[in-house]
């Protein structure tokens, strides 16, 4: 009994024995993948930190402190970058912009018109091609390239912190996180991030527009031209000079106020918006004829503006405006074009506005094109989500990050409408804006222009400080959108 049971025993002891064991060598393998694993985000997140910092060394270095190439290009027809001084100094309110531009003096090299557009063609998009086919008044006087689109010191301070600080939020659009005022993707890796970095650009606290016409060719079959006399602002909150999180911020990418003064019908009407970064924006509408202001949450998106004979969505001005999660954005990639720079004679208030714009197209001697590189994204609508325009391809300025053309395809994936905008340096701001552009209509051969004080008699100014009423949050709100409009 006793030697069996010693047997027993025994035997129990050795399986014990043998499991501790395998338990250790089990613990010891779950210790070693563990340290592995340990080590291995340990250099991971090293590399990542190097990685970082060679990208943010980057800045300023091989890049602009903004994030675009900074050397030339192979055959020096685009030249290496230069820090600011376009503009001579001595520019003040009243004088005019182009009169102080340090190179108002450069003859055109070419002029592409439809007769030696195939020659160009590597250098033009589609819809420019399409144009030159379309409107005989439409033509590109190219010009030697000048690069000095900069920013001030706290922008460039800002922009460099943003290789780290800048996120896209959860949903795929909106964007949570940035240094400002910056660019809050220096080194994008996908079109939604260089879609943020042209409506985040850098543009001081706001625009104002004390007088604009809003201008729109006749149709085919005859008719009279449509003008519509404005004034407008724009205030956005985050451009204040400084640093500050954008997270920690009301999260408005602006605001904006304009009320018409022209033609009869439109008179008097009046409204402000108030545009997200993370989600769709505000609209009030005063109407004269009722005394009253009314919210308006379907007047976004592809809804036409009112006035415009359905020629004018609410997401054209400026090439591209409002919120854009109803789109996938694809990078595309960078390529070299021809685009509308330095072009002060869209910005001259004392220009006879309708001879620059016609129904043949803008006329070239207010135009003046360079050669820039570009980053290229598209916009696809999103399965189940509507748009008049299902895909939208657009033309972004390396230098600057203004948003410099469009293309619009209609839902028989046809080219339809064709945008252009016009970059200049401004004075006031040490840094360039292009809010000026022209639509083309491809269907109905209309021409739309917006955005500009151009031939409208008093300029247009950027502000740096918010001295004004209209770069106060409370500007923008129903209840003072009605104060001022009864006055």
């Amino acid at each position: 009994m006793w030697l069996a049971s010693g047997r027993k025993h025994g035997a129990a002891a050795v399986a014990q024995i043998n499991y501790d064991a395998r338990r250790q060598n089990v613990r010891r393998q779950q210790w070693q993948r563990y340290a592995r694993r340990t080590l291995t985000c340990a250099i991971l997140a090293a590399l990542a930190g190097t990685a970082s910092a060679q990208d943010a060394s980057s800045l300023g270095q091989q890049l602009t402190p903004l994030g675009g190439e900074k050397a030339a290009n192979k055959d020096g027809s685009i030249p290496a970058w230069q820090d600011g001084g376009a503009l001579n100094p001595g520019w003040e309110p009243g004088k005019p912009r182009a009169e102080f531009f340090k190179y108002k003096d450069d003859k055109p090299l070419f002029t592409i018109d439809a007769s030696n557009a195939d020659k160009y063609a590597d250098k033009l998009g589609e819809g420019q091609l399409a144009l030159l086919k379309t409107f005989k008044n439409y033509r590109l006087n190219v010009y030697p390239s000048r690069r000095h689109c900069s920013a001030p010191d706290f922008v460039q301070e800002n922009t460099r912190k943003n290789v780290a600080d800048g996120k896209i939020g959860a949903d795929g659009w909106s964007v949570s996180e940035a240094t400002v005022p910056g660019i809050p993707f220096p080194l994008p890796k996908t079109g939604i991030e260089v879609l943020w970095n042209s409506k985040l650009k850098y543009a001081g606290v706001g625009l104002t527009m004390p007088a604009l016409y809003i201008m729109l060719s006749p149709r085919a079959s005859g008719g009279d031209w449509i003008e519509a006399g404005s004034s407008q602002s724009y205030y956005y909150p985050w451009g204040k000079k400084g640093s500050a999180k954008l997270s920690e911020l009301p999260p408005v990418e602006y605001h904006t106020y304009f009320d018409y003064l022209s033609p009869t019908a439109l008179a008097g009407q009046a409204l402000v918006v108030s545009t997200y970064l993370n989600k769709s924006g505000d609209v009030f509408y005063y109407f004269p004829g009722q005394r009253r202001v009314r919210r308006m949450p379907s007047y976004s998106y592809d809804a036409p503006q009112v006035g415009f004979e359905n020629q004018y969505t609410l997401d054209e001005p400026r090439v591209f405006n409002g919120t854009p999660d109803r789109f996938d954005w694809k990078l595309v990639g960078k390529r070299e074009m021809y685009i509308g720079y330095n072009s002060f004679g869209m910005y001259d208030p004392d220009a006879d506005r309708r001879k620059v714009i016609t129904p043949d197209g803008v006329d070239a001697s207010a135009t003046r094109y360079e050669l820039h590189r570009v980053w290229v994204i598209e916009a696809t609508v999103k399965e189940g989500v509507r748009h008049v325009a299902p895909k939208r391809r657009f033309f972004i300025d390396e230098d600057s990050w203004s948003l410099m053309g469009a293309e619009d395809y209609d839902a028989q994936g046809k080219l339809w409408k064709v945008r252009e905008s016009f970059v200049i340096p401004v004075a006031e701001t040490q840094a360039c804006d292009n809010p000026a552009f022209v639509q083309y209509d491809l269907n109905s051969g209309r021409v739309l222009f917006d955005q500009s004080g151009m031939g409208a008699g008093k300029d247009m100014s950027w502000a740096t400080e918010p001295n004004d009423p209209k770069y106060k949050d409370a500007f923008y709100t129903p209840d003072n959108l009605r104060a001022i409009s009864e006055r």
